[in-house]
């Protein structure tokens, strides 16, 4: 069984700021137990800024500072950042640090949908990224990725029970019923666990934001691989825990045949 806790957070323009929101999400969690804190994408900085001048390398200061904070708590962390492209744009990567790991998974499916074009200043990423942790093995995944099920039978046949799902939903009508059918729907395809961690609304907090960016709606969602919702937030900021038992990823793909039974 392994605690898992999802900071719901509203980030902000500042990646100095948003550490704070790291470092006090990552203490909370670790008081409650938690040995895997997730965070949204794009808490390094929230969409609808410009991205190129607060890109950094994993090696740079912002991603040093969230490693430190893994290392004292002895605990991984998830959080979205952005990293330099080589052609000038940059790539929406999440950044996976603590329990001997640090590394990032770069976004492969960009948000070029609904009236906004991500890959205007972003770069995709091409490589399926897992990690492990207690012996448990956990596949990532960002955003937009929830709708191609094929990455998430990738990361289940790459030895992932579980993958977490940091992101920054776009608003708008039926967006919110689309979120909970595809993390559902994911977890169904693959037979994993899916936590799903949003940024909040910033509406509820009464935040004011780039109308047309993605800035997320809240409702961060787990499911197992049943498709059952396990556990869900509400629209403003909040952290969820989630006990994950692995061993239910296994059943789930006895029972449904889901990934067995594939012909194509």
């Amino acid at each position: 069984m392994a605690r898992i806790a999802l900071c719901q957070v509203n980030s902000g323009d500042d990646p100095e700021a948003n550490l704070k929101l790291v470092r006090e999400g990552v203490e909370a969690a670790v008081a409650d137990g938690a040995r895997i804190v997730v965070f949204p994408e794009a808490t390094m900085a929230r969409f609808g800024r410009p991205l190129e001048p607060v890109a950094e390398p994993l090696d740079g200061p912002w991603a040093s500072a969230v490693s430190a904070m893994a290392a004292e708590h002895d605990v991984v962390v998830v959080a979205g950042m952005f990293t330099p492209a080589d052609d000038g744009r940059v790539r929406n990567t999440l950044l996976i640090t603590g329990g001997g790991h640090h590394r990032g998974y770069d976004k492969i499916h960009l948000y070029d949908a609904f009236g906004f074009a991500e890959s205007d200043t972003v770069a995709p990423g091409s490589s399926a990224t897992t990690f492990e942790l207690d012996g448990v093995v956990y596949g990532v995944a960002t955003c937009y990725d929830v709708r191609f099920p094929e990455l998430f039978r990738a990361l289940a046949d790459d030895g992932a029970d579980v993958v977490l799902l940091p992101t920054s939903w776009g608003a708008g009508a039926g967006k919110r019923d689309q979120w909970e059918v595809l993390v559902r729907a994911r977890a169904l395809d693959s037979g994993c666990w899916v936590l799903g961690c949003g940024q909040a609304d910033p509406a509820a907090t009464g935040v004011t934001v780039n109308p047309k960016a993605p800035t997320g709606i809240g409702y961060s969602l787990v499911a197992d691989g049943f498709g059952r919702i396990i556990a869900q937030a509400a629209a403003a900021p909040e952290t969820l825990l989630v006990d994950v038992d692995p061993a239910i990823s296994a059943q789930a793909r006895a029972a449904t045949g889901a990934l067995a039974n594939r012909r194509l």
